[in-house]
């Protein structure tokens, strides 16, 4: 079994409905640690050695945040910024992400079809986050495609609830090793993967 670590971003947190779903429905499993930025971090004095040395002890890393004006939390930001420094992550000698599998967790207000060319938002997500996916290759990390959630504010507790399973589910596969890389980056999502392993879309 693989260990996950959540690193989870969102400064109004208390006022998420949906990420209190997706965070309730995996904090109960044993190979995941959930890392509150803002919890751990409200005057935003970022502990680096702390930080590394969690990075060192996961496999798999979760950036999850919500998806603000087509970005990340301030923090979370920061984070990126002073943790995953040069000769650490990257550069000379700076090999200690090197293999781990890394992907963003993000909720968004607008639907999927406004994330196309053409649509309200102009761009799809996965080019909204090609500064994460870049920096992941540059610190020889290997990059999935996002897990996200649309339209949070038009879901019912029920279709909120099924998007929770299936966050555990990707936890578990990811976490067991239940999985072909090739497969997964074939599919713009990791949802669209997960339930393309599902009994017609239905998370057992």
């Amino acid at each position: 079994m693989e260990n996950i670590l959540i690193i989870f971003s969102h400064p109004r947190f208390e006022k998420s409905r949906a990420n209190k779903v997706l965070l309730g429905s995996i904090d109960d499993m044993a190979q995941v640690t959930i890392h509150d930025l803002y919890e751990e971090y409200p005057d935003f004095n970022i502990d680096t050695k702390l930080e590394k040395s969690l990075l060192i002890e996961h496999k798999i890393i979760v950036w999850h945040h919500p998806f603000y004006m087509y970005g990340v939390p301030a923090l979370f930001k920061q984070w990126v910024d002073l943790v995953l420094e040069f000769g650490w992550a990257h550069g000379y000698g700076g090999d200690n992400l090197k293999d781990k599998l890394v992907f963003n967790a993000l909720t968004a207000g607008g639907t999927r079809d406004t994330y196309v060319h053409g649509g309200h938002n102009g761009f799809t997500v996965r080019e909204f986050l090609a500064p994460f996916e870049q920096t992941a290759l540059f610190c020889k990390m290997i990059y999935l495609p996002p897990f996200v959630v649309h339209g949070t504010h038009l879901l019912t507790d029920k279709e909120l609830k099924n998007y929770g399973g299936l966050y555990r589910l990707l936890c578990e596969r990811l976490s067991q090793g239940t999985y072909n890389l090739n497969e997964i980056c074939r599919h713009e999502y990791l949802n669209d993967w997960l339930l393309s392993n599902t009994n017609n879309g239905v998370i057992s």
